[in-house]
């Protein structure tokens, strides 16, 4: 391929709202082996789909038989957001704080796989977003966007932390970019000192089933009471280990995501009450929906645990006779803890 073939690709990407772009051999993942042993330690909690798919992980064909190329590429969606909502708000991760990307970030995939195979005819590519088995930080770093920071996230020195990874496989032989070797993180820790529910188990290892993204995302099953106390008021997600990490003092540059303002906190005492039919109606379309009625409401009794006052008693007493069980249980919880801290007053 032509250098001006290269800078038409990467315009393209840019066009479609990519700010980081780079092109990574179709080779075996570096760090498969690695991921295997994570998933064996049991850090990838109740995601049983990682188990799954692991062996599908080993090498990009398992997406595109034909895969000669992984053009790697990022979408910044922003920084962590301090809404000026007063006490008693739901903390949102500011990747939430918008449309559902994967459908977002797919259609601008496809409208790059459609140029591409226009531009070579009989060539193939397809577009994936988090929604294949690929290990796309791998790649990511191999085709020279950045290195893994000790907080497990992808680290730009340009653009920090705060995009998403997206990934064009491509039949085409491309001119792979160079691979980025170096790690800026140094001797700073401060990613690992403010988790609040002490969820790595050392530099670059994560163990999700204490992470309040896993916590307030992924699991289906209740809470655990150690950990309820960590997840403060984050109602869906979490950005701590991003928000400190001093790389994202240049995060924000190339923003290409849309943002929702309305999105940036939410009400707990709202969404405790809330229909089933009100939540599809208020977060269809949004990440959001990813936790469900019934964990966004478990995630609310919590969240008004650690930081509710007395108006939120009427609503957790009720939220207490729920027929779901799980959030029946996070209320009764929320009202034990609510006592103990009125009576240390």
């Amino acid at each position: 391929m032509q250098p001006e073939f290269h800078e038409a690709l990467k315009e393209q990407a840019k066009i479609r709202g990519f700010s980081l772009f780079g092109i990574a051999p179709a080779t075996d993942a570096d760090g498969f082996g690695r991921f295997c042993d994570w998933l064996d330690s049991g850090y990838a909690g109740e995601m049983d789909y990682l188990h799954e798919h692991r062996e599908e992980r080993r090498h990009p064909r398992s997406v595109v038989e034909s895969v000669r190329s992984v053009v790697m590429l990022g979408m910044e969606y922003g920084v962590g957001r301090k809404p000026n909502h007063g006490g008693g708000w739901g903390s949102i991760a500011a990747y939430a704080q918008g449309p559902d990307y994967h459908r977002y970030i797919w259609d601008r995939l496809n409208e790059l796989s459609a140029w591409l195979m226009a531009e070579v005819p009989g060539s193939y590519s397809h577009g994936a977003t988090d929604s294949a088995p690929l290990l796309e930080r791998d790649f990511a770093r191999r085709a020279g966007l950045g290195w893994f920071g000790k907080n497990t996230m992808l680290i730009n020195k340009d653009r920090g932390s705060f995009f998403f990874l997206a990934s064009l496989l491509t039949s085409l032989e491309l001119p792979a970019s160079e691979p980025y070797t170096a790690n800026h993180c140094g001797t700073c820790t401060a990613c690992l000192d403010a988790c609040p529910t002490q969820a790595f188990v050392e530099p670059g290892t994560l163990d999700a089933t204490k992470c309040i993204s896993y916590l307030t995302i992924e699991l289906r099953t209740p809470m655990p009471e150690p950990l309820r106390e960590g997840v403060g008021n984050w109602l869906f997600g979490c950005d701590v280990c991003q928000d400190v990490c001093p790389w994202n003092r240049f995060a924000g540059q190339g923003v290409a995501f849309p943002h929702r303002d309305d999105l940036e906190a939410l009400d707990p005492l709202e969404i405790l009450g809330m229909s089933e039919a009100e939540y599809r109606r208020r977060f269809k379309g949004t990440s959001i929906y990813r936790a469900q009625w019934r964990g966004l409401r478990r995630n609310a009794a919590i969240v008004l645990g650690n930081t509710g006052g007395d108006d939120a008693i009427p609503a957790l007493e009720e939220a207490k006779r729920d027929p779901d069980a799980m959030v029946s249980e996070a209320a009764a919880w929320a009202l034990e803890r609510m006592r103990q801290r009125i009576s240390r007053v």
